[in-house]
């Protein structure tokens, strides 16, 4: 399928081709947590540089839990002004702009001095790094019912300051995926146990924001295909939540992988000379896109116009790139003339994945 083509959404607007710059963490807020000149600019120029879609970096619905310093923050209408110039930056050339809205759960750095709270009280375990995050505490009714609607809350925030939409982010080893996975998910109560069950949060937020948001506004999640951890949350898994969601008629899934004990979304371990290496979630994804009944993205290592190609004719509907739009912003609008041209990030060859991960992300950044 041709890259360039538009995709119609469930809710009927229109992304003008099939390319998204996937969400990555930027950390580059201001002093009020808020976006900041430099982030605003560096919007404009993945705006002008071709994509139809651009989904930001991680938006937190609560500023007690960061995933650490430079994050963004939406609560409260306090600084609607910077939101509403981040919006209208990457609208500016007729991109599409959602805003990926998200919770770390036990995901947040011990050093930022707040209390962790999670599914369940599962330390993180990464070997010697494990201190750098402190124990969870378990999220009773009363937390569950408040993070539901901080999410709810943040959404119509995005929708006042001008945004197309929102991601949900249950991936990356993040609260939602927290809840989705039996490893983080030790509950015997409504929110534990059966798929069903761990998926109960994830479906709650989903429809809670689409009731507030209306049906103009874009609601979308972000899943893993799979945690890459023995007895985690599997792509079965995977297969099941996106059944079960299919009712809720979503405008867009996208399907990645990994977690902060196991970053496959770096995709570090591959060496890129490959197209079958590049897309490295790409077999994951066609598997679970059979049962889904909304558009679906992958994202994970694409950054040659001939990867995207293949995706997209693999039955996907949007290639999302963020590594690759990092190093070349204008890399979309380039393929219209030259289908050669590419961008490329060495790969770290350290054997301890979590700072093999925290390298990548430095180099990225």
């Amino acid at each position: 399928m041709n890259p360039f083509s538009e995709l119609v959404l469930p809710n009927g607007s229109v992304i003008r081709n099939r390319l998204a710059k996937a969400a990555m963490e930027e950390n580059m807020a201001d002093e009020n947590q808020a976006p900041s000149d430099h982030l605003i600019r560096l919007y404009q120029s993945w705006a002008e540089g071709g994509v139809g879609l651009i989904i930001t970096g991680n938006v937190m619905i609560d500023r007690r839990a960061m995933t650490g310093p430079g994050g963004v923050v939406l609560e409260t209408e306090e600084f609607t002004e910077r939101f509403e110039q981040w919006s209208k930056a990457a609208r500016s050339q007729g991109a599409q702009i959602w805003m990926q809205i998200n919770h770390p759960g036990r995901q947040m750095p011990a050093a930022l001095g707040q209390e962790t709270i999670a599914p369940s009280a599962v330390a993180m375990d990464l070997g010697n790094l494990s201190s750098q995050f402190s124990k969870p505490r378990q999220m009773n009714e009363e937390d569950i019912a408040d993070v539901k609607r901080r999410f709810v809350r943040t959404a119509q925030l995005a929708k006042q300051a001008g945004f197309n939409g929102v991601q949900i982010h249950a991936a990356h080893g993040y609260l939602i995926s927290q809840f989705l996975s039996p490893l983080t998910n030790k509950r015997s109560d409504r929110w534990g146990g059966s798929i069903e069950n761990r998926a109960r949060f994830l479906l709650d937020i989903v429809k809670d924001v689409q009731k507030a948001v209306g049906k103009d506004f874009a609601v979308s999640v972000k899943i893993n295909s799979a945690d890459f951890q023995r007895g985690g949350f599997s792509s079965d898994d995977a297969k099941k939540v996106v059944a079960m969601l299919n009712p809720l008629k979503l405008d867009l899934i996208e399907l990645s992988g990994g977690s902060y004990e196991a970053p496959a979304m770096h995709g570090q371990a591959r060496d890129g000379r490959t197209l079958a290496r590049e897309a490295y979630f790409l077999e994951f994804a066609k598997d679970i896109a059979t049962v889904a009944e909304m558009p679906v993205m992958v994202t994970g290592g694409i950054r040659r116009y001939q990867v995207a190609e293949q995706v997209l004719s693999s039955g996907i509907d949007m290639a999302g790139m963020g590594t690759a739009l990092a190093l070349n912003p204008k890399l979309p609008g380039e393929w219209r003339s030259d289908r050669s041209a590419t961008a490329l990030l060495r790969a770290v060859p350290w054997k301890n994945k979590m700072m093999a991960s925290a390298a990548h992300m430095a180099m990225v950044k």
